[in-house]
Parts: C-alpha cells; sequence; structure tokens
C-alpha cells in the first residue's frame, strides 16, 4: 500500500476509534432513566426474548398538526432509541421525506421498534406514526391491521377535529384497544376540561382515561408508555404454527429491490428461508431481515407478534402487493384478509416537458408507487403534450405531494393537466366510467345515446366554531351543496361553542380550491373531512377550447351547465395571457357543443410593409397593404397554432380562482 494512502486511513480509523470511546463513555455514565436493555444494539439483542406477551405494537392516531409526530420523538427519546439531544434537536425523526419536512405534514406513515423496561420485564414495542390529512387515510387503515391499540391524540387548544372523528370510528371497526390522549397541555390556550367533555359526548370516553401530556416539554410522556404497557393487548402468535405474515407496507431499494414491511402472525423467520406469497405464488429466499430502529437494524430472526422488515431479492415493484400473506415455501396456509383496494377520487394526467423523458417519468412513477401503493397508473397519450401517464389519487392534497416528491426525489421536470373526478355515462346499453374530459361523449349531440351522466359525491363533515357557521353554509351551497344540516358539539351555553356541519356535495366541488376557501372564510379554525356516498345523477356537459377553430384536447373540462359561462370566460383569458401572438389574427373560443360560450382575439402581429415607401401615389401603399391583408388571410386559413409547454405549465399550475 502507498505509504500517504497508509497513513490516511490510520488517521481516519483512530479517529473513529476514538469517537466510539467517547459515545461508550457518556453512555456508561449518564444518569438518565434510559433502560440498559435500550442502549444494546438490535443485532446483538435475542428477538427469542421477546415472546408475544412482552409484545404492544400500536399507532397514534390523529387530526393533522395536533402533535403526532412530536409525540413519536419522544417516545424514541425516552426508551433511549433515539439519543435525547439539545432542546428540538430532534424534529418529527420519522417524517423522512423532504415534502414532510418542507411542508410540516405526514404524509407517509413509519414504522419504529423500541425497547422499554417496566416493573423488571423488558417489552418491545412498536410504533407505526400514521398521517393525519384526510387525503392519507388509506395509510392509516393500513398502519391499523398491524396493531392491537392506538393513541387516539386530541389538540387541548383546538378539541376535536373532522379527522379525529374518522380516525376514531376506524379503529373502533378494528376492535383496536384506543388510549385517548389530551396533548398541548402547556399551551395558554389549553382548555383540558372543556375538551374532556367534549370527548366524552362524541366519542363515550371516560374522563378518567384520558391522559394529560405535552409531547413538547416531555410532561406526561412517562405515563403514555406505561399505558401502552397495561391496556394494550399483547398480539397472538405461536411459535410452533407454520410461519405466516402479513405485509403492509413497503418500499424501493435500488441494490437490494423491494423492503417489504410485514408483521408476523406465527411461526418464526430467519435468514436464508424459502418463503412464498400466497397472491403472486412466486418464491423468494429471505437475504435480510430485521427491525426499524428506527433505522434498518438486522436481526437473526423475527418471532410472533414482531414487526420488521424483509429482504428477499424482490425485483419488480408489482410482487409486493399490500395486504398479501406471505408464508414458508412447500407449506398450505389459510390467507388472511387483505385490505380494500383504495378508491381513486381525483384523476390527472401527468406528462413530461420534453417527450424524450416519457422511459425515465414512467420508471420513477413506478418506483414511487412502490411506496404509495394508493395511486392508480395508465398510460394515456395527447395530441398537444405527448406520450404521458393517467394518475388517479386519494385527493388534491395527495396530487400536490406526489408531484412534489416527483420532482424532489427523482428530478422530474412534468406539466400536470386540471384535476377531474371519475364520472358514471349511463347509455342505452352500456354503463362507463369516465375520468378523461377527452373521452366524455357530447352530451347535447342526440346521436351519442347518453341517457344520463352522474357524478360522483362525498358526505362533508366541517366542525367550525359557532360564529362562522353562516360562512361555512353558505360556501357550502356556493359548492351545489345538498342536505345541509348541523349540530352543536357542546351544550353547555359556552361563548365559543363548535358546530358540526354535514352535507352531500360533488367531489367535483372540493378538489379545485373549496379547502382554501374553507380556512380563508373561518379564519383557519374550520376543519374539513368526506367520505364517499356514491353516484348522483347531474348536468353536465363537456367544454372544449379551439385554437384558431382547431381544438386542443389537452384543455377539455367537465363543467356543470350553472359555472359553464364563468369557467369559460376565466380560461379564454388566461389562454389569451400566454399564447404567443402569430402572423396572423387567432380567435380564442370556449365551446360547449356547438355552442361557443366565450372568446377572446389574439391580434395579429403586423410589420409595417409600407415603411421603405418614400412619396408617390397613395395607392403604392394600398396596394402593400392588400397584399399583406391577403397573405395573413390564406396564413389564417392553412396557419397552425402551436401551443408551446411553456403555456401549458402557466395555465395548468394556475390555481382556478
Amino acid at each position: 500500500m502507498h505509504p500517504t494512502w497508509r497513513a490516511a486511513c490510520l488517521r481516519e480509523f483512530s479517529k473513529r476509534t476514538r469517537n466510539t470511546y467517547i459515545f461508550c463513555a457518556t453512555a456508561a455514565f449518564s444518569t438518565s432513566a434510559i433502560p440498559r436493555s435500550a442502549a444494546v444494539a438490535p443485532s446483538q439483542v435475542n428477538m427469542g426474548d421477546y415472546p408475544c406477551d412482552s409484545i404492544r405494537n400500536f399507532s397514534i392516531i390523529a387530526h393533522i398538526d395536533h402533535g403526532k409526530s412530536t409525540l413519536a420523538d419522544r417516545l424514541l427519546e425516552m426508551t433511549g432509541t433515539i439519543k435525547a439531544g439539545l432542546k428540538g434537536a430532534n424534529q418529527q425523526v420519522l417524517d423522512k421525506l423532504k415534502v414532510e419536512r418542507e411542508r410540516g405534514i405526514t404524509v407517509k406513515a413509519q414504522t419504529a421498534s423500541m425497547f422499554y423496561q417496566q416493573n423488571d420485564m423488558e417489552y418491545l414495542l412498536n410504533l407505526i406514526d400514521t398521517p393525519g390529512h384526510v387525503d392519507f387515510s388509506w395509510e392509516v387503515s393500513r398502519s391499523m391491521a398491524a396493531c392491537e391499540g392506538a393513541l387516539l391524540l386530541v389538540d387541548a387548544s383546538q378539541g376535536v377535529q373532522a379527522q379525529s372523528l374518522s380516525v376514531f370510528h376506524a379503529a373502533r371497526e378494528r376492535g383496536l384497544k384506543i388510549i385517548p390522549v389530551l396533548n398541548k397541555i402547556d399551551l395558554p390556550a389549553a382548555q383540558p376540561e372543556r375538551i374532556k367533555a367534549q370527548m366524552q359526548s362524541i366519542f363515550g370516553i371516560d374522563p378518567a382515561e384520558v391522559l394529560h401530556i405535552s409531547a413538547k416539554t416531555g410532561q406526561g410522556v412517562g405515563g403514555v408508555l406505561r399505558a401502552i404497557v397495561e391496556r394494550i393487548p399483547p398480539p397472538s402468535g405461536k411459535v410452533d404454527e407454520r410461519f405466516k405474515a402479513f405485509l403492509f407496507d413497503s418500499s424501493y431499494d435500488r441494490y437490494r429491490g423491494v423492503i417489504s414491511l410485514v408483521s408476523i402472525q406465527d411461526g418464526v423467520l430467519r435468514k436464508g428461508d424459502k418463503i412464498a406469497s400466497c397472491h403472486t405464488r412466486k418464491k423468494y429466499e429471505i437475504t435480510d431481515l430485521g427491525i426499524m430502529y428506527p433505522e434498518e437494524s438486522s436481526t437473526a430472526q423475527l418471532f410472533p407478534g414482531q414487526v420488521g422488515y424483509i429482504a428477499c431479492n424482490m425485483k419488480q415493484s408489482s410482487e409486493a402487493h399490500i395486504g398479501d400473506t406471505l408464508h414458508r415455501a412447500g407449506e398450505v396456509v389459510e390467507p388472511m384478509p387483505g385490505f380494500q383496494p383504495a378508491k381513486a377520487m381525483v384523476f390527472a394526467g401527468i406528462y413530461p416537458v420534453d417527450s424524450n423523458d416519457f422511459p425515465k417519468l414512467e420508471e420513477s412513477i413506478k418506483r414511487l408507487t412502490l411506496t404509495d401503493r394508493s395511486v392508480t397508473v395508465q398510460r394515456e397519450s395527447s395530441t398537444a403534450l405527448g406520450q404521458g401517464c393517467r394518475l388517479g389519487f386519494l385527493g388534491s392534497l395527495h396530487m400536490d405531494v406526489f408531484r412534489q416528491r416527483l420532482e424532489d426525489e427523482y428530478d422530474a421536470n412534468i406539466i400536470v393537466t386540471a384535476p377531474t373526478v371519475p364520472y358514471k355515462v349511463v347509455y342505452r346499453d352500456r354503463t362507463a366510467i369516465v375520468s378523461n374530459p377527452t373521452d366524455f361523449p357530447d352530451v347535447v349531440d342526440t346521436s351519442t345515446h347518453v341517457r344520463e351522466v352522474q357524478e360522483p359525491v362525498v358526505k362533508a363533515t366541517i366542525i367550525v366554531p359557532e360564529e362562522y357557521l353562516g360562512e361555512m353554509m353558505d360556501l357550502c351551497f356556493q359548492h351545489r351543496a345538498e342536505d345541509v344540516d348541523h349540530r352543536y358539539l357542546e351544550t353547555s351555553g359556552e361563548s365559543s361553542s363548535r358546530a358540526m356541519l354535514t352535507c352531500i356535495m360533488p367531489l367535483s366541488e372540493i378538489v379545485t380550491d373549496f379547502f382554501d376557501k374553507l380556512k380563508s372564510r373561518s379564519s383557519g379554525f374550520a376543519s374539513f373531512d368526506y367520505e364517499d356516498a356514491g353516484y348522483k345523477q347531474s348536468n353536465l356537459v363537456k367544454m372544449v377550447f379551439l385554437l384558431n377553430n382547431k381544438p386542443v384536447d389537452a384543455l377539455a373540462l367537465i363543467v356543470h351547465r350553472t359555472a359553464e359561462q364563468a369557467i369559460g370566460r376565466m380560461w379564454v383569458k388566461k389562454l389569451h395571457k400566454v399564447i404567443p401572438r402569430q402572423l396572423f389574427e387567432v380567435p380564442i373560443q370556449a365551446v360547449v357543443g356547438k355552442k361557443v360560450i366565450a372568446r377572446e382575439t389574439l391580434s395579429a402581429l403586423r410589420a409595417d410593409v409600407t415603411a421603405g415607401l418614400y412619396g408617390g401615389h397613395y395607392e403604392r401603399k394600398m396596394k402593400h397593404l392588400e397584399n399583406q391583408k391577403q397573405g395573413k388571410r390564406n396564413m389564417k386559413r392553412i396557419g397552425r397554432v402551436d401551443l408551446p409547454q411553456e403555456a401549458f405549465f402557466d395555465i395548468l399550475s394556475t390555481k382556478r380562482s
């Protein structure tokens, strides 16, 4: 070895050895209450020492911004899973995505295992931190399938919100043991007694069971750990039974392929074991397995009741079916009930700005959908934008987060079309689901044999302070809401009482700017949740935009009859601003059927053809001008207006006003 390279290696080795010694010395003389077993690396722990009786699997569920990730940080610190640093040093450790840290929200459920000692007995706690927004409710339902209990977190200053109701009922339907926790009791605006009474009236929870904590300061978090051990039942599983595991999440590693998160139901799994999938019937060999601590930490084996990861040389993302049952190859087991497939509520087309980048974009979407299985993907093509993909999402925020992840994680330069919802078109002899406006039939034309068109509707729930109730009802009526009803959550006669408003509303009214208006008109106090309510007949039409009498398919819209005038004028004005001027006059028209709803005219670029004429009879000038007019008429007749990609990007990135 070269002497210089050898000296550099020795310096690096001595530095790493010195840092390890300092860390060990600090851990040995620490006076914190971290249990001794927590300092041991998982690779040195015998997972067989943790039978089902000493395992607790739980998730944290709550409305958005009620402190789920902050509580997860404190639990990881108190159990020694992560080092307790300076105040504020550990902020949202389980929020690993860039989009989560930028937006301050959780969009991907994350798993972490913790070792905790109580009453001279060591426990293995498996925590799953879940998202709080309604668009990611499928992540929450998947997480609950691997748990026996849940921490229901409620903000002591805001009280029960719309998503709190949703996740509570989802947890109760799955039979989970719910531990109510009141967070942020250190805030000056906190009202613990009032919020506890609220939880009792809405959820039927005994106020004596509610824990008071501050996840930010750590106050009362020790009581949460004790309650997890004492109240949540242990998982049921037997070591001597045939191996069976439940696959509830997956991710992709470019070197190892698909990494699956599994919950062991029965039997023991070791490295080198041959396993098979009940869904695909394919066989794999376990190359690595372990627990999330909170990052991947390899172990020798996994036992019943434990939650961990496996790597088995699974190369295709489609092979990791969420809700699949894994078993030992050659054995027959009864498959466990899987998940109800996620139902896409919002659809949008995604195209590359450079059409040559489509293969790269398609591969990026496949890799990203491995970590987000609720997204549906279908190829499509557009005459204006080229080849792309039609994606289905659970909501508009879900769509926006997916777009940002494509740009951040895969450096994709993309155009996203206007979001649409799946419509049901009833013909005389059949029924079709249409999510792409270009495939929507012209209902004005009787030759299409369309009997009726149905649009998806949702049951919306809005919880809002009493003084904003009138504004919320007015907003709902503006967005075609029906069956509007309300009731008051507090009957104590307080001035700050809140009301819960419910209504049936078209989904297409929600996916645009409804949430922004909701927050604006309620000064940020309103919370919103919705659930699918089927389809309902509606008076819908297809709006097409013509440039120089030629349709642009990528800009087609499906609108309600009552809004066609306003939407047509708004989009025509948008197009007039972004389309570059041509050498001939370009009419921009919004058309429904054969009727022009709105029009703007883009004036032509005009060269001064008489600039070189000095003197002479005026007929010389008229001759040049007439020739110019005739040329522009010919150009308009045969000319083609190509809408540049930048113009599409400007139009589709502008929010509907």
